[in-house]
């Protein structure tokens, strides 16, 4: 851990991220979720519908995640939502994600995209902390881990996604290391906490 993240670390609070895209571009994000954790413990929430750039969405995504262009016309674009309510909710917080290179790639795709900059949030990544804490499963897909350990949730919904993301990292502390910080229980895990930019 290096000095420029002790006191962003320092209340041993996370937040767990999760976006939903139209397509497979990473700037077409038409929903996110986050949740906040203190002491492995959530804290607050925060969800909104975002209209991507190109008002489309492919079928085979809305799919997945049930969002269609009807759902997401008359939401703020990305840009609102971060000046706005994101940028305040995160601050300089440890981000969590699930797969964090996809929700990283989206992040920094679209604030890029509305010429925004980028700020240095370190992150980790929950599908690499599972994959040490339960080496043995055979997969580690958030819909396995939740079948798995019996979290029922709406998968692919961005919020529901970013609770059971943090539910795991509590599962992680309880079973490994509760009386530590966050950062110490990477640490013992093996997980690397890395920075956006």
């Amino acid at each position: 851990m290096t000095d420029r993240y002790a006191i962003v670390l320092l209340m041993n609070d996370f937040i767990t991220i999760d976006f939903e895209t139209a397509t497979e571009s990473p700037e077409s994000a038409v929903s996110v979720g986050l949740v906040k954790y203190r002491n492995y413990k959530p804290i607050s929430a925060y969800y909104s519908l975002i209209r991507p750039p190109i008002l489309y969405i492919r079928p085979d995504f809305t799919a997945i995640h049930g969002l269609s262009v009807e759902d997401v016309k008359d939401a703020p674009d990305f840009s609102y939502i971060w000046k706005n309510e994101i940028k305040k909710f995160i601050g300089k917080t440890l981000l969590a994600a699930h797969n964090a290179s996809f929700d990283m790639k989206v992040l920094k795709a679209v604030l890029g995209y509305y010429e925004l900059p980028i700020p240095r949030l370190p992150y980790f990544c929950t599908l690499n902390l599972s994959r040490h804490a339960w080496p043995k499963l055979k997969s580690h897909a958030l819909t396995s881990l939740a079948k798995e350990f019996g979290i029922i949730y709406n998968a692919h919904n961005s919020l529901d996604d970013a609770y059971t993301c943090g539910k795991l990292v509590q599962m992680t502390a309880e079973e490994f290391y509760l009386e530590k910080q966050i950062e110490e229980l990477l640490e013992y895990m093996g997980v690397k906490i890395k920075c956006l930019r």
